[in-house]
C-alpha cells in the first residue's frame, strides 16, 4: 500500500487552515496515496483559550471535519485526521483532541481521544499543561482498514510504549502517531522514539507532524514545531522523511515485513509477569 504524510504549518484560524490542508491531501491522492494522515491539531494551533472558545465546534458542527470526509469520499481514500481539536459537552468546559479514520465513502470509522496529556516543563521559558484545556481519553482505539488493523495514538502518547505494545497485541501492524513536537523534544527525542515504537512492536508507524512558525492573528510571537514527519519500518529503518516545510510525502509500505520482523524477534509474545520493585 502507499501512504501519503502531510506536513503543515497550521496558524490559529480553522477556516484559513482548511484549504492549504485539502490542497495537501489531493497532491497525497494524485500521487497514488491510499492512506493519507494529517498531523495533530490539523484545525487550529492556538494556546489562546478565547480563540479556542471563540472558534471550536462540537464534532458534528466542526466544518473541517465536514469538509474533510467529502474530500475523501471525492478521492476514494482512506483519511486519518491526525486530530483536531474539538468542544465536548463536559461540565467543566474542556475540550478534546480528536484523531478520526475517514473510509473512502466518507464514513467515520474510528475515534481516538489522545489519552497522555502534555503537561510538561520543556525549560525555564517553555511550559505547557495540555490538561487545562483538553480532557485525556481514557481508551485505546484499534480500527480496521482495507489492509491492516490500525493503531491510533497522538503526539505525547509516543513516551508511552505500553499503549503501543498493547494496541501491536490486539491486532495492530501501523501505528499512527500524529504529532506536533516542540524543536527541543523533537530534535532530541523525536526520531528515537518513533524507531523504538516500530522496533518493540514490529509495526509500521507513521508520524504526520506540524511544522515551522504558527501565525497568530493577533500578530504575537507564533509557536514553533518540529516537523520531520516520519515513516518508519518494523525493523527500524526510517523510510521517509518530510523535514522541515508544508509538504506531502509518498511512502510504500510492504505489510510482510510486519510478520517478518516479529518472526526474527518475538517480543510481543514473550511477556512475562513480575513483581514490582
Amino acid at each position: 500500500m502507499r501512504a501519503g504524510l502531510v506536513q503543515l504549518t497550521a496558524s490559529d484560524d480553522p477556516e484559513a487552515n482548511l484549504p492549504a490542508t485539502e490542497a495537501l491531501i489531493r497532491k497525497a491522492a494524485a500521487g497514488g496515496a491510499q492512506l493519507v494522515l494529517t498531523p495533530e491539531v490539523t484545525n487550529i494551533v492556538t494556546s489562546d483559550a478565547d480563540r479556542r472558545r471563540a472558534l471550536l465546534r462540537l464534532e458534528q458542527d466542526d466544518p473541517t471535519l465536514a469538509r474533510l470526509r467529502a474530500v475523501a469520499a471525492e478521492l476514494e481514500i482512506w483519511l486519518l485526521i491526525g486530530s483536531l481539536a474539538l468542544r465536548t459537552g463536559d461540565p467543566d468546559g474542556r475540550f478534546a483532541n480528536r484523531s478520526l479514520l475517514i473510509d473512502a465513502q466518507g464514513a467515520i470509522r474510528a475515534r481516538y481521544d489522545k489519552i497522555h496529556m502534555f503537561d510538561v516543563d520543556v525549560s525555564e521559558t517553555e511550559t505547557w499543561r495540555e490538561s487545562a484545556a483538553f480532557r485525556p481519553g481514557d481508551r485505546a482505539v484499534l480500527a480496521p482498514t482495507p489492509w491492516c488493523g490500525l493503531g491510533m495514538t497522538i503526539c505525547y502518547d509516543l513516551r508511552f510504549p505500553a499503549l503501543h505494545r498493547a494496541l501491536a497485541q490486539a491486532g495492530a501492524s501501523i501505528l499512527t502517531v500524529p504529532a506536533a513536537f516542540t524543536p527541543p523534544t523533537g530534535e532530541a527525542h523525536w526520531e528515537v522514539l518513533l524507531r523504538a515504537r516500530a522496533v518493540e512492536t514490529g509495526c509500521f508507524v507513521l508520524a504526520p507532524a506540524q511544522c515551522g512558525a504558527h501565525p497568530r492573528a493577533d500578530g504575537g510571537a507564533p509557536r514553533r514545531t518540529w516537523g520531520h514527519s516520519l515513516a518508519v519500518a518494523p525493523w527500524g529503518e526510517v523510510l521517509a522523511d518530510g523535514r522541515e516545510a508544508p509538504g506531502a510525502t509518498l511512502v510504500d509500505l510492504d505489510l510482510s515485513q510486519v510478520e517478518a520482523a516479529r518472526r526474527r524477534i518475538p517480543a510481543l509474545r514473550h511477556d512475562r509477569d513480575f513483581t514490582g520493585p
